[in-house]
């Protein structure tokens, strides 16, 4: 387990996720058709909150121009500065099985923050960090 620092808020747009987790692959697909920008080329970031019991997720992308998001129809979040605790995942689209797990380990650290969203951060078409607050 790692740590990263996120020095400033970072402005997103996406969907909500309504069949989770079937559903993550189309919604990260439109946001793509949508944007033009590939993973790489533009940050995307999974947005996960626990609501009541039940998984509350949104797939997001980083905007590149202020109000890109609702110039384009979606939802607008912020992902906080400061730091996180992170365990990167290779070849992620063969391991979707491990996501769970290691969110599961990072939740357990005393560091990790329980009442901030998990994140997912795809740094690329191969790498995928799974992230979750960590404690002021």
């Amino acid at each position: 387990m790692e740590t990263f620092n996120f020095l400033s808020d970072i402005p997103v747009f996406g969907l909500a996720v309504t069949d989770f987790p079937g559903g993550v692959g189309e919604a990260f697909e439109q946001l793509i058709q949508k944007t033009g920008d590939p993973a790489g080329a533009r940050n995307y970031y999974g947005r996960m909150t626990l609501q009541q019991g039940r998984m509350v997720y949104f797939a997001l992308a980083e905007e590149k121009l202020p109000g890109e998001g609702i110039r384009y129809g979606y939802q607008e979040f912020v992902i906080e500065k400061g730091n996180y605790l992170y365990a990167p995942l290779a070849a992620w689209r063969n391991n979707l099985m491990c996501i769970r797990d290691l969110f599961y380990e990072l939740s357990k650290d005393a560091r990790a923050d329980a009442m901030k969203p998990a994140i997912e951060w795809y740094q690329n078409e191969d790498t995928m960090w799974c992230m979750v607050r960590a404690k002021d």
